[in-house]
């Protein structure tokens, strides 16, 4: 972005209104996406987030501690030129969701699998009209195409930050489920994050969990969770 740079150049990030939405300033000049797009967000909750992470900025500039910034960059930049396609691709989770590959072995993990998902899935026949089949192993289940059809008419009725959120939501668990299941706050998001990491979990108590594991796993959870407040943002 045109204000992006290693060293802090302002005094003060600002809030305003900015057509049907709100923008940030750096002591009166507008932010800008790394592609020079004015940063716009759809709500002043989401414009005050970012204000904040750059208010944080010390000397050096640091976008690693700036994810709602780096998110609403993604929205604006990436997901609403592409809509339609990263709509589709997010979607597409429908057809091989976490929730519908369960173990044939051995009972626990099943008990366990069967513990977690099963009300998901009860919950997204019920709520979002669609009964997903369920199988075992890595066999390719054969979805309903209207079922599919229906659950990416939702995805792609998002806009373009809520998408953006929801993408990574989807792509962090691997369930486009779980990912509808935050949305609609049915579970706290600390829970849902947990459903998806039911085999991990599992293996970790039978072998153990080195620290590269702790670091990637501990990474993605924070991933997920921003994805979760981030989308909420957007509303």
């Amino acid at each position: 972005m045109a204000e992006w740079t290693a060293k802090r150049f302002w005094k003060d990030a600002s809030v305003v209104e900015a057509g049907d939405g709100f923008t940030v300033l750096l002591d009166g000049r507008k932010l800008r996406t790394p592609v020079k797009s004015e940063l716009i967000v759809p709500t002043r909750e989401m414009a005050v987030a970012i204000a904040a992470e750059w208010d944080a900025q010390l000397e050096k500039v640091d976008p690693l501690t700036m994810p709602v910034t780096r998110s609403a960059n993604a929205a604006i930049d990436k997901v609403a030129p592409m809509h339609a396609e990263v709509s589709e691709l997010v979607a597409a989770y429908g057809d091989t969701d976490l929730l519908c590959y369960r173990a044939a072995s051995p009972v626990e993990l099943i008990e366990r699998q069967n513990a977690k998902w099963n009300p998901l899935l009860e919950w997204a026949a019920d709520t979002l009209s669609a009964s997903l089949k369920i199988g075992t192993g890595i066999v390719h289940v054969e979805q309903d195409a209207k079922v599919l059809a229906a659950l990416a008419e939702r995805v792609a009725e998002m806009d373009a930050f809520q998408l953006a959120a929801f993408h990574d939501l989807v792509g962090m668990s691997g369930s486009l489920i779980i990912g509808f299941a935050v949305t609609y706050k049915l579970l706290p998001v600390a829970d849902l994050w947990a459903c998806s990491r039911v085999d991990e979990d599992w293996q970790i108590e039978k072998w153990g969990e080195d620290d590269e594991e702790i670091t990637t796993s501990k990474g993605k959870r924070m991933g997920f969770e921003h994805a979760a407040r981030f989308y909420f943002m957007a509303n």
